[in-house]
């Protein structure tokens, strides 16, 4: 969808903004809204009248408000962030502002909330700005990328000073073409999300089926007309008569890892890769490991109960997210937060056992425990129960399972790619309808009842 220009333009004297419509107004957000508004307004009302609360969870980075939560007015008025209907907020700390956590708020119970004070609140000034407007701008591109190079703090407790929302300047068009542009962006924004979604479905269905391929492979094998028996074995029901099912232990040596002292510098930054739980995003996304986040040193090695693994074995996390794994690309160490299984060439291929953990991701969350940081202990990983093919078949539902997930991973990156790209497409749509880009003023919604709003202030200018 193209639109066209508007018929002038002049200089903003703003160096991000450049251009603007030669209608609208150059000013600072300080002279359309109000930054975080007096609470005093609703101290006269009844202690126990129910109102919104809202955490920072409620906040939605698409800019969705969930209104779930009410408490009694006595309960929030000290100490929470006030807001009305009408009320434009968006969050100031890393890295909720850079996700674009912001909202209009609609729909308060009683018309009014208090919120976390992690959020700034700009209250439109009727004759400057709408909140439909308001909102676009705080959620559009430049207003948080600029934002971004202003925070102050350390850490994940960087904030967006109050002074940026106040200083922000960028054109306003009159309060008619606002509305028009709110009700543009609302319907583009609202199409676009609807095709985001489409993706992501598409995604997870593409996900479901790549895990339900090594599942069945692994546990029934690639010959539909094979014999079948009861395994005895809940998670993995009936598999191919003559395949074995034994424990893992009796297939993999089973080793566990150590931590150095890490007050003993000479111990790390060696050059031996050391798998922890810092490498969990690698584990999740790739059959193999061969570099680490951290390495340790052959001393470190001797001065603890660290092993030194050879290449092939199949490492395995058993703390926060059970069952991460991959194999070794080279000869490597663990953490205690993880084990590993040193394959018997004779049994088992590393690629198969990595499969079959692959295939028993529920039946691991099973076994888990702890309340903060999930768990398997070491009884349960011993009496991990696997099915057991011939190593000619190991090898032919390895190459099966890789092919068919190499196609699959295919597709879901080429989802990931469109829905990326739709995002892309929507953050630039509003960011070139806020800063006057494009001209939308000939666009019309599909339901003319939409165009309500701006005929009301048409009329309202008239008699003004």
């Amino acid at each position: 969808m193209s639109f066209p220009k508007y018929p002038e333009y002049k200089d903003s004297g703003v160096e991000w903004l450049g251009e603007v419509p030669a209608h609208w107004s150059v000013r600072r957000i300080r002279y359309v809204a109000d930054i975080n508004p007096s609470k005093s307004e609703a101290r006269s009302l009844a202690g126990n009248k129910k109102v919104s609360f809202i955490p920072m969870e409620s906040v939605g980075e698409d800019g969705t408000l969930d209104l779930k939560h009410v408490r009694p007015l006595e309960e929030v008025i000290d100490g929470y962030t006030y807001v009305r209907d009408g009320d434009v907020t968006f969050a100031k700390i890393t890295p909720c502002f850079e996700n674009g956590k912001a909202a209009l708020m609609e729909g308060l119970e009683s018309g009014i909330g208090f919120a976390t004070t992690e959020l700034t609140v700009l209250r439109p000034k009727p004759k400057c700005s709408t909140g439909e407007f308001l909102f676009r701008v705080v959620h559009s591109g430049p207003f948080r990328l600029l934002g971004e190079a202003r925070m102050y703090g350390a850490g994940g407790q960087k904030r967006v000073p109050d002074d940026f929302a106040r200083d922000f300047t960028i054109a306003w068009p009159p309060l008619t073409e606002q509305v028009a542009i709110a009700a543009f962006l609302d319907h583009e924004t609202a199409r676009i999300d609807a095709l985001v979604e489409e993706q992501q479905r598409l995604i997870e269905l593409l996900k479901e089926k790549r895990q339900a391929v090594i599942s069945h492979a692994v546990t029934k094998g690639l010959d539909p007309d094979v014999p079948m028996k009861d395994s005895g074995v809940e998670w993995l029901g009936e598999v191919p008569a003559h395949w074995e099912v034994v424990r893992v232990k009796h297939s993999a040596k089973l080793e566990s890892g150590h931590t150095p002292n890490k007050d003993k510098p000479e111990y790390w930054d060696g050059d031996i890769p050391w798998v922890s739980l810092n490498d969990s995003k690698q584990l999740a996304s790739s059959d193999y490991i061969d570099k680490t986040k951290f390495t340790i040193s052959a001393l470190g090695i001797a001065n603890s109960s660290a092993r030194l693994l050879p290449a092939g074995a199949v490492v395995f996390t058993r703390d926060a997210t059970i069952g991460l794994s991959a194999i070794t690309g080279d000869e490597m160490a663990v953490s205690q937060h993880l084990i590993a299984w040193l394959c018997k060439d004779e049994i088992v291929i590393p690629e198969y056992l990595l499969l079959v953990f692959y295939a028993m991701k529920e039946e691991l969350d099973r076994y888990t425990f702890g309340a903060t940081i999930k768990t398997i202990g070491m009884p349960d990983i011993r009496s991990l129960v696997m099915p057991l093919p011939p190593l000619s078949e190991q090898i032919l539902v390895i190459r099966n399972v890789f092919s068919q997930r190499e196609k699959l991973d295919r597709l879901i990156a080429e989802a990931e790619m469109a829905s990326h790209l739709l995002l892309e497409r929507r953050s630039a749509l509003i960011s070139a309808a806020v800063t006057g880009k494009i001209d939308v003023r000939g666009w019309r919604p599909p339901d003319s009842a939409a165009a309500a709003p701006a005929k009301a202030l048409l009329a309202q200018e008239a008699q003004s």
